[in-house]
């Protein structure tokens, strides 16, 4: 086996791996749980040695330090997406942040527009024809990997072999360090303890579940919501999966016959998503299961081809949406805290499914009910991740509100139907002031 042998002479120490880093390089990192921790550890260890290297992901679990104030001029993180561990950092100035629509990352390494010189992945041991797997995340990194110029891979025996458009041979990666530690996990929210809490996200998802018709595909993420909407479909019949992600809640509902794929227009069979966030126990369940197919980013959230799906449900979050139906879901104010995700690819693929269901949903209240999610207006420089034409449901505990096509008044009426009941007097005081209603 001629790629057995180029494997032995690509396999180095990590310290020998991360040298293929110079200074003014930039570097994409496998996001998600896949991140390459050891050799990202690695990179920031020599950071003193290098400059100006462009560092290029979505959210990544685990530490950042090449966003630390003292690997300024050293390092410089643009954030895909923004996560956990480096929101501080891009609001301070310390890193930058590209807002665009998750099918669209690739595009940025395809058409060179941040052109790769090396990029940094955690695979799968390859298998018998030297093939390896990207593991829980495919993602942008296989776009990513065809257009850099140098791969260094972190080969680890824990990463599942996932199947679908998932794999790289030996023959196109440069250097490979082999670990045998476990994957980045992120670890569930949990059942929830407070029992008021858990009552407004059952009641949401029970809201949620009677929109979901048996034979829909749906597109979830995961937290509070997705897992109260699953605890809601045990009646259901022949569902199937067609999401960027998912995670360990979808397990129970597939060993139950409840999701069987089996009713879907694409993909038929096959749960189809890019990657997962979760623990050992999804990680195990997607390791060379044939149910599962990941594929790229820049084709799963494709709105065209999400909208292939017959009776696409698409559940998304939001962190406040206004009285007439924009949806913050990507800032606080003018304070960036995510990113534009796959929320707008799935609304607007789900929009042009055949019985299609477009969803947004959030609880009513939050802050010990004193702040309002539906509000009068967006505070100043909040940003709109999906705009009013594209909003046909918004969900809270109070129930649905049917938007799409209706003039602004009928809107106004809706939204303020699901507000906080003891907000709903200063919503239609708002809603009159600006002659709404």
């Amino acid at each position: 086996m001629q790629w057995l042998n180029n494997y032995r002479k690509k396999v180095t120490t990590v310290e020998a791996a991360v040298r293929a880093i110079k200074s003014g390089d930039n570097v994409y990192i496998h996001p998600g749980c896949a991140v390459p921790e050891i050799l990202v550890k690695a990179m920031v260890a020599r950071g003193h040695e290098l400059s100006d290297v462009k560092v290029h992901h979505i959210l990544t679990v685990g530490e950042s330090g090449y966003v630390t104030e003292e690997m300024q001029g050293h390092f410089r993180h643009n954030a895909l997406f923004i996560g956990h561990n480096v929101r501080s950092a891009v609001n301070k100035g310390l890193a930058d942040a590209t807002h665009i629509h998750l099918h669209e990352v690739a595009s940025l390494f395809l058409r060179k527009i941040i052109p790769v010189d090396v990029a940094l992945v955690h695979l799968s041991p390859p298998d018998e024809h030297g093939f390896c797997s990207f593991g829980v995340g495919v993602d942008m990194t296989k776009a990513a990997c065809e257009m850099a110029k140098v791969i260094v891979a972190q080969v680890n025996p824990q990463m599942p072999r996932v199947l679908g458009d998932c794999f790289i041979h030996i023959n196109k990666i440069h250097h490979v360090v082999e670990v045998d530690t476990p994957i980045k996990e992120l670890p569930q929210v949990g059942e929830v303890t407070d029992e008021k809490e858990a009552e407004v996200y059952r009641a949401i998802g029970a809201h949620i579940a009677d929109l979901i018709e048996d034979e829909s595909t749906l597109q979830m993420g995961i937290g509070s919501i997705p897992d109260a909407v699953l605890s809601f479909l045990g009646n259901k019949r022949d569902l199937g999966i067609h999401t960027e992600m998912f995670s360990d809640g979808v397990i129970p509902l597939i060993e139950r016959g409840v999701i069987t794929n089996e009713k879907k227009t694409l993909h038929p069979g096959k749960m189809v998503a890019s990657f997962v966030l979760g623990e050992r126990p999804i990680f195990d369940f997607i390791n060379n299961n044939p149910v599962v197919e990941f594929h790229p980013n820049h084709y799963v959230n494709d709105p065209f081809i999400v909208a292939q799906n017959r009776k696409m449900v698409a559940i998304n979050s939001a962190l406040q949406v206004d009285i007439t139906g924009q949806v913050c879901a990507d800032s606080i104010g003018p304070r960036l805290y995510s990113g534009f995700g796959g929320q707008v690819d799935f609304i607007r693929g789900a929009s042009r499914s055949a019985g299609g269901k477009p969803i947004i949903a959030l609880s009513s209240i939050v802050k010990n009910d004193t702040i309002s999610r539906i509000v009068p207006h967006l505070p100043v420089g909040a940003g709109v991740t999906t705009g009013r034409a594209d909003v046909h449901y918004v969900v809270t505990e109070y129930g649905v509100a049917s938007l799409f096509r209706k003039t602004v008044r009928a809107r106004v009426n809706e939204l303020i139907h699901i507000a906080p009941p003891i907000y709903r007097d200063e919503l239609r005081a708002y809603a009159r002031k600006q002659n709404y209603i």
